[in-house]
């Protein structure tokens, strides 16, 4: 799952830097499912934690979600975006977290070895 780029774009990243916010339009409209999660769950968070757990309709909607939350750049772009901290568990499991809870006990469980191996299911096997 790659992002689409229009020339526009690509001509200003070859000759400097790229703004957050043309950044963030290019992943908007390029990884459509995976914003539209992100952008639920950060606008549920508040001053808290929200979660997704549904399953992607098809691999092309999971690609678009490994694709935004597996890059740093674009993974950092949306939280600044959002300003939420962004974690990750499986193939569809992401929760938001507001930054005053970052350094709490549920996104230290959230983000634990133990609860990622609790995650894990025989469906999940391939996700």
């Amino acid at each position: 799952m790659s992002l689409t780029v229009p020339a526009d774009l690509l001509s200003r990243a070859e000759t400097g830097d790229v703004d957050d916010a043309a950044f963030v339009e290019c992943v908007r409209d390029s990884l459509p499912y995976a914003w539209s999660v992100v952008s639920d769950v950060a606008g549920r968070a508040g001053a808290g934690v929200a979660e997704h757990a549904v399953p992607p309709p098809s691999e092309t909607e999971r690609g678009q979600l490994l694709r935004a939350l597996a890059s740093d750049a674009i993974r950092g772009a949306l939280e600044r975006h959002f300003g939420v901290k962004l974690a990750f568990q499986n193939c569809h499991r992401v929760a938001a977290f507001a930054p005053a809870t970052v350094d709490g006990a549920g996104y230290r469980e959230f983000v634990s070895p133990r609860a990622q191996i609790r995650n894990q299911s025989p469906e999940l096997v391939d996700c």
